[in-house]
Parts: structure tokens; sequence; C-alpha cells
């Protein structure tokens, strides 16, 4: 029986995909990647990430403003984003969080759009994608109060098993423990593949196959071999193939149970 797989987390409309788009979605569905989810960063990403869900059947969108493309947040943005998010191709809010890494965007306006971002995803019902880098304390702490808030936990979210994902996650043990108390998710993309993220390897081995998601973050994040190319969904399958080396399970029991976690998280339905 052929793998069915998900890549919960890439960015179509980068354009190094402008001259073959519709071949590497090709690729993927080949590849037996039969839905993935493409991620806005700004509010015209986000707007191309829709227009490509509704273009290609099993390519979904997330829409959000990354930490490092904010510019002035604005009530009209955010209440562009909410439209947006209406749309049934919209299965999420994200990618949204901190970046402490590059240092483009104030911290305080990272994180007053981070909290506006978490409100709208709480009141339109769509679980988020969380952004961090080099941000760890911070994100936890926004996250923390956010879980924890009586206004959230009687949103449109409440009836969800799951409310979000700590995508391309960097963090800890301890951290990934904390998150996993919350409903949330964990997800990992080519860097589980290189051979010197001993602490990565070592950390994956240690957590729940049914609290992960799979990832290629693409164009960015190849897995090796690849490394050095231009990454895309179809690689997907790389990561699983590491994942279950880390975790010591099969691929198919890797691919089917993070299929179906992705099926719950962004709930489409089985079809």
């Amino acid at each position: 029986m052929a793998l069915e797989l998900v890549d919960s987390h890439c960015h179509l409309t980068w354009n190094s995909f402008d001259a073959d788009r519709p071949e590497v979605i090709a690729r993927a569905a080949a590849a037996g990647v039969t839905r993935l989810v493409t991620i806005g960063t700004d509010l015209e990403s986000s707007r191309q990430s829709v227009a490509l869900a509704r273009a290609y059947p099993g390519v979904y969108a997330a829409v959000g403003i990354h930490p490092n493309d904010l510019g002035e947040q604005t009530p009209s943005l955010l209440a562009e984003l909410s439209a947006l998010a209406a749309d049934p191709h919209v299965v999420a809010i994200g990618e949204i969080g901190l970046d402490y890494y590059w240092e483009r965007v104030p911290h305080p306006i990272q994180q007053a759009a981070f909290e506006a971002q978490l409100a709208l995803a709480a009141a339109v019902g769509k679980p988020v994608i969380i952004h961090d880098r080099e941000a760890h304390a911070d994100v936890m702490a926004t996250l923390r109060a956010w879980v924890h808030a009586d206004a959230t936990r009687q949103s449109a979210l409440a009836g969800r098993r799951f409310w979000g994902v700590l995508h391309s996650f960097s963090g800890d043990l301890a951290m990934a423990q904390e998150a996993l108390t919350w409903p949330f998710l964990l997800s990992f993309a080519g860097p589980v593949t290189f051979k010197n993220a001993q602490a990565l390897h070592a950390l994956v081995a240690q957590l729940p196959l049914d609290r992960l998601l799979l990832e290629t973050d693409a164009p960015f994040l190849t897995p090796h071999p690849q490394r050095g190319q231009r990454n895309e969904p179809a690689r997907v399958v790389l990561v699983a193939e590491a994942a279950a080396r880390l975790l010591g399970r099969p691929l198919a029991d890797v691919a089917a149970q993070t299929t179906a976690t992705a099926r719950e998280f962004f709930a489409w339905n089985s079809s």
C-alpha cells in the first residue's frame, strides 16, 4: 500500500517556485503527499496562498503575518486577514510568532501583532502555526497566557482538540513537554535529517508520535541528502523516514499517524 503523507508547512508562493509551481505540486502528489498547506507570511502571500488553494485540489492555505514581515499594524490589516480566514480553503492562522534572530522588527511590535493574531484565531476558530526563532521564553509565555485565558477557552477553538503547532520546533525537551500539556502539536522539518543535529535527534526520539506533524518549510530547510538545493513538498518523505528511524517505528506507522493528526488539526475531511 502506498504511503500517504502531508506537508503541513510550505511556502508555494515563494518566487523560487514561479517557473515550475504546477510541476512541484504534481511531484508532491506522485510522492504520496496528498495534501499540503501553503503558508502566508504577509498580506500578499496570504492572498496568493488562498488563490493557490482554490486552484489546486489537495492544497490548503494558512493566512498570517510573519514577525519579520510586519509593517504598521492596522485594524484594516486584521480585518482582511479575518475575511481571508473565512474561506473554506484556509485551515489555520499563520505563520505568526516572534523572531529575535534577525532583529528586523522591534520586539514590542512583534509582540503586539502576535497577540492580535492569536486573538483573531480564537475568534474565527482556526488553529495557529507558530514561528519561534531564538524567542523561546517570550513565545511560550505568550502562548501560556493565551491557552489559559478564560476568553480563549470559550472561543470558537474550544471544540477542537488541537489549537496550534510549533512549526520546525527548535526548543528543548522541557519546552516540548510543556507545549504538549496544552492543545498543541510539534512539527519537524529537514533538520531532523541532518547528521550533525544530535540534540534534535535525541529530542524527537522522546516524543509521542501522535502529537507530531511533518513539514518541509519549502523552499527552505532542504533535507539530507539534497541540502543546498531548493526544497519542495515531495521531500517530506525524507523527513518521515528520518522520524521513523528516530522513533523506532515503521515508516508506514509514522505516515499514517501524522496524516491522521494533520487531518484532525486542519479539520479537513477524509475524502
